[in-house]
């Protein structure tokens, strides 16, 4: 069986922002076992699971993204809707716009220090829209 929610997330501003607590209020009723897929409908940001205690490791994050791909990075062409875009496409492509994870007794089978992230990497981009997917 396959299931699927659409969710609005509220609008964050630029960073990495723990989110797992807004797709399990969505996802109530989870079998057994299968699997949850979470797309984002975005091409500047994108989501990642990593540590969910030390708030340190989302300013590191925005630290190294932001030498990968700086504002103002020689030889963008794509410069029009401002000097974030092009480094948050970049940054959407290397995080990624879709995160697979197993349901494990009824519930996300995150690790212990887990935690579902969105990043947002436009300084302004408004609320974000993910479709969350359960394969049972």
């Amino acid at each position: 069986m396959i299931q699927q929610f659409q969710l609005r997330l509220p609008e964050y501003r630029r960073g990495y922002h723990l989110i797992t607590s807004h797709i399990e209020r969505c996802l109530k009723d989870l079998p057994e076992q299968g699997m949850v897929n979470v797309f984002i409908k975005h091409t500047s940001a994108g989501l990642t699971i990593n540590e969910n205690a030390d708030p340190s490791v989302r300013a590191d994050f925005e630290t190294i993204m932001n030498r990968l791909a700086p504002e103002n990075g020689p030889g963008y062409q794509h410069t029009l809707e401002g000097l974030d875009d092009m480094p948050a496409h970049i940054k959407s492509s290397l995080i990624g716009a879709s995160l697979t994870i197993p349901v494990v007794d009824g519930r996300l089978g995150l690790g212990t220090w887990q935690g579902i992230y969105l990043c947002e990497f436009r300084n302004y981009g408004g609320s974000r829209q993910l479709v969350i997917t359960v394969y049972s």
